[in-house]
């Protein structure tokens, strides 16, 4: 709903505080739907406040990342929490959403509730509730089957690091479409593309100064970011970026950059 995992915790955790304070608990017929009927009420509260404060961020917005440790293909438990986890180009087509129209999205698509019940937590009619979810689905593209498996665009991200600090411009060709944008999310904290870098010569020129600027100092740690395979940026020992990637016909055709620090502090 968010974008961000410390207002995601503050509202987990202030849910829980409430349905804690509640004098007469045993009134309640369904709690999950009771807790997530609390959390969706403060995700729509705190995203309206914050629409000027998004409007005047500066560059690019991307959400903050959430890392674990890297998924196996083989292991069907992470198998499943990958399916219920968001990519960051999942996230970015989701601001394409209204507040309202991305809460009925997510408790149908992610969490499969009814529209009857749906309708109980956001306060709508289930019949305005399933043209809002019809109206969301729409305006959503994204294609599982362009995606490759886990196993594969974690090799792919392995062999675009080593090939960008081997300057082997071939083989990062055939990772990489020419088309590729570079969202580099710096919130005017650091230095940081304000604009999306778009084309391949303008991404590996950008990179290729970093590499330099920077030269024996970068560390890469390989991790699942938003739920997928993707990079973590140590220049000495502190974070300096986290990497997220989205692919098309199996190629790299975007490259989510976040160097917020403050997006970067619960890691």
């Amino acid at each position: 709903m968010l974008g961000s995992v410390m207002d995601a915790e503050d509202i987990v955790q202030d849910a829980f505080l409430s349905y804690d304070g509640l004098s007469d608990v045993g009134a309640i017929r369904n709690e999950r739907a009771f807790l997530y009927k609390i959390v969706t009420n403060r995700c729509l509260d705190l995203l309206r406040s914050s629409v000027k404060k998004r409007e005047l961020y500066v560059g690019p917005w991307l959400p903050e990342p959430l890392i674990e440790k890297a998924a196996s293909d083989n292991d069907p438990s992470n198998k499943y929490l990958r399916s219920e986890s968001i990519s960051t180009a999942y996230l970015l087509l989701l601001q394409q959403l209204n507040a309202a129209e991305r809460a009925v999205f997510l408790l149908r698509e992610i969490f499969h509730y009814s529209f009857e019940e749906i309708a109980d937590i956001v306060g709508k009619s289930s019949a305005n509730c399933r043209q809002i979810f019809h109206r969301a689905k729409k305006s959503i593209h994204f294609d599982q089957d362009q995606q490759p498996s886990v196993s594969i665009a974690e090799e792919k991200i392995k062999e675009f690091v080593r090939s960008m600090l081997q300057g082997n411009t071939t083989k990062l060709l055939e990772l990489v479409s020419e088309n590729v944008v570079l969202y580099s999310d710096g919130g005017g904290k650091v230095r940081a593309a304000q604009v999306p870098v778009v084309g391949f010569e303008q991404v590996l020129k950008l990179h290729r100064n970093v590499i330099n600027m920077h030269e024996g100092k970068l560390s890469f740690s390989f991790l699942a970011v938003n739920g997928l395979p993707g990079i973590l940026i140590r220049i000495g020992e502190e974070t300096k970026y986290v990497y997220s990637f989205a692919y098309d016909n199996h190629k790299i055709k975007a490259i989510y950059s976040v160097a917020n620090p403050e997006k970067l502090r619960h890691l």
